[in-house]
């Protein structure tokens, strides 16, 4: 084969691979506005109202008879979630790996949770059980479309590039998350010139998100492309799988170790995002345009944030970046529980400090745990990974609402959550990431 052959074959891999990036950051563009519109800002305090209007005199509605604050419903829909993900990714991430077709099942997941996402147009009066079983199947739907997202990285960037890719994903989300929020905050503002009241104006701003999220997966549906199955893997149902993942992961006892640090830290995380605009609303007295603005500012900096601590891991590794941040959490969530009520500014300042932390340590795990796959099982790996992800946590939204159920008090509920930021530290500063990159059979990047 000749010189000049080898560089066009080189030059079109090099720029079927940019494609293929291009198309992988737009998914993200896609559906982060449902990660901020619905889940961060609108939904938590929106279903909460509707849930107080369907409660008893005592402050609990009553689903399938079971008595719960109308305060923690939200917490608690968000928590039934993951119970739906446990089961449904590990089953749909065996399944994209061992017959190569992940964009079919991407597009199944996608389109589910745009349609529960659009359904909330719905959500009124006193119907806060379709408000929880929509978030319930967007939530679920959500997580199993990422994790399909996320397996792509490892087979469409080398290593020295995936801290930059996965960066530059979490950039244009959180970008599309911002643009949304100031339409959304234009129309909220002005409901009454556009003939909406205000609850009328929440409804489409729910609804926007998900027809936002279903028009754009048409392009990572174009240009990702579908690989070969390499490995071969059981189609036992769902929690068999994932304990089939995690057995199979145990001969990556390293890959293993940082994903119980992940699952941990990022746990906190999640928890903050989704139950932050409660906090607002419920404990600190904010009007919702004050909640919008918040988010939009946490948005514009988590763009900024991500980009730069993606510098910052190509000079100091990423694994020391993403302790750096997680003290940054620690010490954020801490000055959280001290914020007067009433008083939007000091709210902004706590947002600011989130923004700039919170794009860049989502990014860098991911883009750390890509190394830490085994080749040909990147879905079923990522399907374990998954399920801290985007608000799909469970212990930490069980924890808010079980805090608030017992004290009353949301302040009580928000500081418990730095017990994930200071335990996942310890765990992720025990795991040699180097030996972990080894033990799984890929190539060692440069910084790590």
């Amino acid at each position: 084969m000749g010189t000049d052959t080898v560089r066009v074959r080189t030059a079109d891999e090099t720029a079927g691979r940019r494609r293929e990036q291009r198309g992988w950051y737009v998914y993200d563009w896609a559906c982060s506005v449902y990660s901020t519109s619905v889940l961060t800002v609108f939904l938590g305090p929106y279903l909460t109202s509707v849930a107080e209007r369907a409660a008893d005199g005592d402050g609990y509605v009553h689903p399938l008879g079971v008595p719960v604050r109308a305060g923690s419903f939200f917490a608690y829909s968000v928590s039934l979630s993951v119970v739906l993900a446990v089961v449904l990714m590990p089953l749909v991430g065996s399944a994209a790996d061992r017959t190569g077709r992940k964009k079919p099942l991407l597009a199944v997941a996608a389109y589910t949770g745009a349609a529960a996402t659009t359904g909330m147009f719905f959500l009124d009066g006193d119907r806060y059980l379709l408000g929880g079983a929509l978030l319930v199947v967007a939530n679920a739907a959500q997580s199993v479309g990422m994790m399909l997202y996320n397996s792509y990285l490892p087979q469409i960037a080398p290593p020295e590039e995936r801290d930059a890719v996965s960066s530059r994903g979490w950039a244009l989300g959180y970008a599309a998350g911002a643009l949304v929020l100031v339409a959304d905050l234009v129309l909220y503002s002005a409901h009454d010139s556009f003939g909406l009241s205000e609850t009328a104006a929440v409804r489409v701003c729910l609804a926007t998100a998900g027809l936002w999220w279903g028009a754009f997966t048409l392009v990572p549906l174009r240009q990702l492309r579908d690989r070969h199955a390499r490995v071969e893997h059981s189609t036992a149902p769902g929690l068999r799988q994932l304990a089939a993942t995690v057995r199979d992961m145990r001969r990556y006892p390293l890959t293993l170790a940082f994903l119980l640090a992940y699952l941990v830290y990022n746990d906190g995380i999640q928890t903050v995002i989704s139950q932050a605009s409660v906090y607002g609303s419920e404990e600190l007295g904010l009007g919702q345009s004050t909640l919008i603005v918040a988010v939009l500012l946490v948005q514009v900096l988590a763009v900024a944030g991500a980009l730069a601590m993606g510098r910052l891991a190509r000079m100091y590794g990423a694994q020391r970046t993403i302790l750096g941040s997680l003290v940054a959490w620690t010490v954020t969530l801490a000055a959280g529980y001290f914020l007067p009520a009433g008083a939007p500014v000091f709210f902004f300042v706590l947002a600011a400090g989130i923004g700039l932390v919170l794009g860049g340590s989502q990014a860098l795990s991911r883009s750390l745990f890509s190394h830490l796959v085994p080749p040909g099982k990147e879905a079923e790996y990522f399907s374990a990974y998954e399920m801290s992800d985007r608000g799909m946590s469970w212990l930490g939204p069980l924890l808010f609402g079980v805090t608030y159920q017992l004290t009353g008090s949301y302040r009580s509920a928000i500081v418990s959550l730095v017990a994930f930021f200071v335990l996942g530290f310890a765990l992720l500063a025990r795991v040699p990431v180097r030996r972990a990159i080894g033990e799984a059979g890929n190539p060692l990047p440069e910084k790590i």
